[in-house]
């Protein structure tokens, strides 16, 4: 029994990696889109959201026949449980992604060479995604409270871009509409990062069994 129990584990942590890598292609070609006035990357987005939506729902499966047939000790509840939480977050990642391939055409294909913040935020939001996948495939608390630690560069970052952008719009009023979808491409960045914060959290709570303070996101 205890052998079944161990395989279906097993495939539950390889369907999660799996996932966990479907959110990083997806934020990967959100920012390719955004740099590089791409509509045919912007256009890629979508489809792999819906992959990500069906990877959701096998994982929740998976949890479930976990819980009703089989015999989870404390580790392994711990485990399952996380792994519903964090199959939440990977699939508002999908989402936000999404959203942000949706502001593209309104940018009307302005590059942003002035707006440098961006670029770094994102780059700092696909390694917080990166790295909490990867600390739940090695089940590493140190690469997990990293990744939470870093949250507050990325938050950083978009109180930053959000000076910038109000700076902008006060110098030239006209570009307001262009700022606002910015400041909306940012915000989207920060809740992907807030979404990989609490993977880590969860991480943590599969090893330890403790809880980490994280931030609420939609």
């Amino acid at each position: 029994m205890r052998t079944r129990f161990d395989e279906q584990l097993n495939t539950l942590h390889q369907e999660l990696i799996r996932m966990g890598a479907l959110c990083e292609e997806v934020i990967s070609l959100a920012v390719s889109a955004l740099l590089q006035k791409d509509d045919a990357l912007a256009a890629k987005i979508a489809p792999l959201d819906h992959e990500i939506d069906e990877k959701e729902r096998q994982i929740e499966s998976i949890c479930l026949r976990l819980f009703l047939q089989q015999q989870p000790v404390a580790r392994d509840l711990r485990q399952i449980s996380a792994a519903l939480k964090m199959v939440t977050d990977m699939e508002r990642i999908g989402d936000q992604a999404e959203d942000i391939a949706e502001i593209l055409p309104f940018l009307n294909g302005r590059t942003l060479p002035e707006h440098i913040e961006i670029r770094e935020m994102a780059k700092a939001t696909i390694r917080m995604v990166t790295d909490s996948v990867d600390a739940f495939v090695k089940q590493d608390t140190s690469i997990a409270e990293a990744v939470i630690a870093s949250d507050d560069t990325v938050d950083d970052y978009f109180i930053a871009i959000k000076n910038s952008l109000i700076s902008l719009i006060a110098q030239n009023p006209n570009e307001g509409e262009y700022a606002l979808d910015l400041l909306m491409v940012a915000k989207y960045f920060e809740r992907i990062g807030d979404h990989a914060t609490n993977i880590a959290g969860w991480v943590l709570f599969s090893v330890t069994g403790e809880k980490a303070a994280l931030p609420e996101v939609d």
